[in-house]
C-alpha cells in the first residue's frame, strides 16, 4: 500500500524511560529497514544509539543518538533520546523537531508512573506520538494483562490512549497480535517478518470489543463517525485509518502499538504505521510557528563539541535547501554532513525536512532559527531546561589547567542545557549544577576525555556565617618600635549584635580629637577584614562596631597600625560574644505524584525540614507541591532519595530563604570540617 503522505524525509524521535528498550528499538528499526545488515547492542557497544565513550561505559544512551534509513523508497531519521531523567533536557530539545515520536515503555503497570512527566511534556506541546508497548514477550511470564497496563497508563496521559493491537497468547507466551483496523492477525517470528494467520477463537471476542473501543475513542472527534456507530454501521477501513491519522496529527489521541524490539517482533508493523500516519515536515514547522519566507529555514536542536571538528549544529531543514557554503543567519556553513550514531557523512545539500549536522556555525545556539536571508531568531516554544538540582565543586586536577576548564565547561553548558556553572561568592568554589550525580559525572568523564581536562569533583561547601548573641567593650593596643618611625594605635570598641539580616554597621563617637579623622577609616576597615573569619571560622553577619575612644602618637601612628589595631579588638573581643554558628534554610518546593505526597513529606522532615503544607501542582492532574524550610545542607543529595521513593519522576526547586541558628552536633561538624580545611592549607 503506498503511502499517503508526501515523499519529504520525516523524522522519529524515540523516547521512555531507562531501561524501557529504546536503544534496541531503534536498532531492530534500522535492521527491519535494511539500513543495517545487523543489529548493535547497547551491552555490547555497539549500538548506534549509545556510541558515544561515556554511553559505553554505562551502558546506556547519554545524549540524543541520530541515524538515518530509507523504508520503501521513503527517507527517514531517527532520534534516540536519552532515557534517564536526569538527561531529559537533551531529549526534549530533539523531541520539538520531530514530526512523531515513539514512547516506548515496559508491559509493566506498577512502572506507568514514570511516564507522566514525558506525556505531560508531549502534550503541553502537542507533539504528535504513539506508544510502543515493548517485551511484550514477558506478558505472559509475568502474568500481566494490557488492558492493565492501559488503564494505569492513561492516568498518566491527559489524551485518550487507543489500542491498535491485541496479544495473540498461547499458554504463558505472546506469540503474535491481531490488527484492530484491518482485523488481520499475525503470527510473530524471531529476527524476521510476522504471518499473516487466521484470526484465532479464542481472540475473535476479545478483537472486537476492543476494536469497538478504539472506533468509539475515534467518534468523540468524528461526528460522522459517531453517526454510524450509533447506526450500527461498520465504517470503511480506509476511513478509520484516515480518522487516525487526522487525530494523531493533531495530538487527540495516542495509538498504542505492541512487540518485542529484541526479537524484532511488531517492528515492521510500526515502521508501517509511521510511513502512513506520522505527520509531514510542513505541519511539524508550523506546529513551531516557522514560517516560509522564500529561502532556506533550518532550527538546531542540539550542539556538540567535536574534538577535531569543532563545533556542530544538529539541525532541522524546515523550508529550502542548504548547502555547504551558504549563508544562514549571517553566518557562512562550514560543512554539511549526514550523522549516523558519531560517523559523519559529507553531504553536498540539504532538503525540507532532512536532519543534519552543520559545521561551525559559532553564532548558532541550540532552539536557534537562521534563515538564508540573514534572520536568527527563537522561538517562544522552545522548551526552558530544567532548573538544577544537584551540584558538584569541581577543581582542575593540574593547576595550569584552571583557565582550560573553564573555556571547556562554556562549551559543556552549550551542548547541555541541563548544565550550568558558577564561582560560588561564599565559598569560592568553582560549582557545576545538573539533574542529578549521573548526569555530572557524565559530564565529567566528558571534561577528561573530550576536552582532555582532567578534574575532581566533591560535594560542595554549605555557605555558613556566624554572629553573636552578646554585646561586650574591647579594648586592644598596637605598639611597635623598629627604629625609626614606630607602629602606634590605640582604639575602643563596642561590639553587639543586630537583627537578622542587618548585615555590618560601623559607627563612631570619637570626641575631642582622640583619634585624627583620616585615620577611622582604617578603624573601620580593620573590624571588616577581621569578619571575613570569625571565631569559629566562618563569615559574620549582623554585627555592629562602635569606635567609642582611642589615642594616637603624632609620629609613630598610621592607617595600617589603626587598622591591625581594630582587628586585634575583634579578634579578642568577638569570643566573648557568645559566636554562634548560621545556616542557610531553603524555601523548597517538592513536585511529585499524588500517591507519594506522604513520602515526600517525610522526607523533608527526615532532613530537618519545616513542613509548611501542600496543595495540588498547578497544570500537573494527579500531582502535588509540598512546600517546606530545609537546611542547605541538607539537599546535596536530596534528589537523589526523591527519585528512588517515586520512580525517579520526582522534583524539587529550591531559594534562598533565611539564615537560622544552628547549634549541636551538626555545628559541631560543620566547625571542626572547616577547621580540618584551613589546617589542610
Amino acid at each position: 500500500m503506498p503511502s499517503t503522505r508526501s515523499a519529504a524525509p520525516r523524522c522519529a524521535a524515540l523516547a521512555g524511560p531507562y531501561l524501557c528498550g529504546k536503544t534496541t528499538l531503534l536498532e531492530s528499526l534500522l535492521f527491519a529497514a535494511g539500513a543495517t545488515t545487523r543489529k548493535g547492542s547497547v551491552k555490547d557497544g555497539t549500538a548506534v544509539g549509545a556510541s558515544a565513550p561515556e554511553a559505553k561505559t554505562r551502558h546506556m544512551s547519554v545524549e540524543v543518538g541520530l541515524a538515518t534509513a530509507d523504508y520503501l523508497g521513503e527517507p527517514w531519521f531517527f532520534l534516540d533520546c536519552p532515557g534517564s531523567v536526569e538527561l531529559s533536557a537533551d531529549a526534549q530539545n530533539a523531541m520539538m523537531v520531530a514530526d512523531i515520536v515513539v514512547v516506548v515503555c515496559e508491559p509493566d503497570p506498577a512502572k506507568a508512573t514514570a511516564l507522566g512527566p514525558l506525556f505531560k511534556f508531549l502534550d503541553d506541546n502537542g507533539i504528535p506520538h504513539v506508544l510502543f508497548v515493548n517485551k511484550v514477550d514477558l506478558l505472559g511470564a509475568h502474568e500481566l494483562r494490557i488492558r492493565d497496563l492501559l488503564e494505569a497508563l492513561q492516568a498518566a496521559s491527559t489524551r485518550p490512549l487507543v489500542l491498535r493491537q491485541v496479544p495473540i497468547r498461547e499458554g504463558e507466551q505472546v506469540t503474535g497480535y491481531v490488527d484492530l483496523v484491518s482485523e488481520r492477525a499475525y503470527h510473530y517470528n524471531s529476527h524476521a517478518a510476522s504471518d499473516p494467520i487466521a484470526i484465532p477463537d479464542g481472540v475473535r471476542e476479545r478483537e472486537r470489543s476492543a476494536r469497538q473501543e478504539l472506533l468509539e475513542a475515534l467518534a468523540d472527534f468524528d461526528d460522522g463517525l459517531l453517526t454510524a456507530l450509533l447506526e450500527d454501521v461498520d465504517p470503511e477501513r480506509d476511513e478509520v485509518y484516515r480518522q487516525l491519522t487526522r487525530d494523531l496529527a493533531g495530538d487527540l489521541i495516542v495509538p498504542v502499538f505492541l512487540g518485542s524490539a529484541e526479537n524484532d517482533n511488531g517492528v515492521r508493523r510500526l515502521l508501517k504505521a509511521l510511513r502512513h500516519e506520522a505527520p509531514d515536515p510542513a505541519e511539524t514547522a508550523s506546529r513551531l510557528g516557522v514560517e516560509p519566507n522564500g529561502g532556506a529555514v533550518v532550527q538546531a536542536f542540539k550542539t556538540y563539541h567535536a574534538p577535531h571538528a569543532g563545533k556542530l549544529s544538529f539541525a532541522r531543514v524546515w523550508h529550502g535547501s542548504v548547502g555547504e557554503g551558504m549563508t544562514l543567519g549571517g553566518e557562512r556553513v562550514g560543512g554539511l554532513f549526514r550523522m549516523q550514531g558519531l560517523s559523519q557523512q559529507k553531504l553536498a545539500t540539504a532538503r525540507a525536512g532532512d536532519v543534519v549536522a552543520l559545521g561551525r556555525m559559532e553564532r548558532v545556539g541550540t532552539g536557534d532559527v537562521v534563515s538564508e536571508h540573514g534572520e536568527r531568531s527563537r522561538s517562544p516554544l522552545w522548551p526552558q531546561p530544567p532548573s538544577p538540582v544537584f551540584a558538584l565543586a569541581i577543581h582542575a586536577e593540574q593547576r595550569n589547567d584552571e583557565v582550560k576548564l573553564t573555556a571547556a565547561l562554556a562549551k559543556l553548558v552549550e551542548e547541555d542545557p541541563g548544565l550550568a556553572f558558577e564561582l560560588s561568592q561564599d565559598t569560592g568554589e568553582l560549582v557545576l549544577w545538573g539533574q542529578g550525580d549521573i548526569h555530572l559525572q557524565i559530564a565529567m568523564d566528558r571534561l577528561r576525555g573530550r576536552f582532555n581536562v582532567p578534574v575532581a569533583g566533591r560535594a560542595p561547601q554549605v555557605a555558613y556565617k556566624e554572629t553573636i548573641r552578646k554585646t561586650t567593650s574591647q579594648h586592644a593596643r598596637f605598639k611597635r618600635q623598629t627604629g625609626g618611625h614606630g607602629q602606634f594605635a590605640d582604639v575602643h570598641v563596642d561590639i553587639r549584635p543586630l537583627p537578622r539580616g542587618s548585615g555590618f554597621a560601623f559607627t563612631e563617637k570619637i570626641v575631642g580629637g582622640a583619634i585624627p579623622r583620616q585615620f577611622i577609616p582604617a578603624v573601620e576597615a580593620g573590624a571588616r577584614e577581621y569578619l571575613a573569619q570569625g571565631p569559629l571560622g566562618f563569615p559574620v553577619v549582623d554585627v555592629a562596631v562602635t569606635l567609642t575612644d582611642g589615642q594616637f602618637h603624632a609620629v609613630d601612628s598610621s592607617e595600617q597600625a589603626f587598622k591591625t589595631a581594630a582587628r586585634m579588638a575583634m579578634a579578642e573581643g568577638m569570643p566573648k560574644c557568645d559566636p554562634v554558628l548560621l545556616e542557610p534554610i531553603m524555601n523548597v518546593t517538592i513536585a511529585v505524584p499524588s500517591e507519594y505526597t506522604a513520602r515526600a513529606q517525610r522526607l523533608a522532615s527526615g532532613r530537618r525540614g519545616q513542613i509548611l503544607g501542600y496543595d495540588a501542582r498547578p497544570g500537573w492532574p494527579g500531582w502535588d507541591e509540598v512546600k517546606a524550610c530545609l537546611p542547605q545542607s541538607e539537599l546535596h543529595d536530596l534528589i537523589v532519595e526523591l527519585r528512588s521513593l517515586t520512580q525517579g519522576v520526582g522534583t524539587f526547586s529550591f531559594a534562598f530563604d533565611h539564615l537560622a541558628e544552628l547549634t549541636g552536633r551538626h555545628a559541631d561538624r560543620a566547625v571542626e570540617g572547616r577547621q580540618a580545611k584551613v589546617a589542610a592549607q
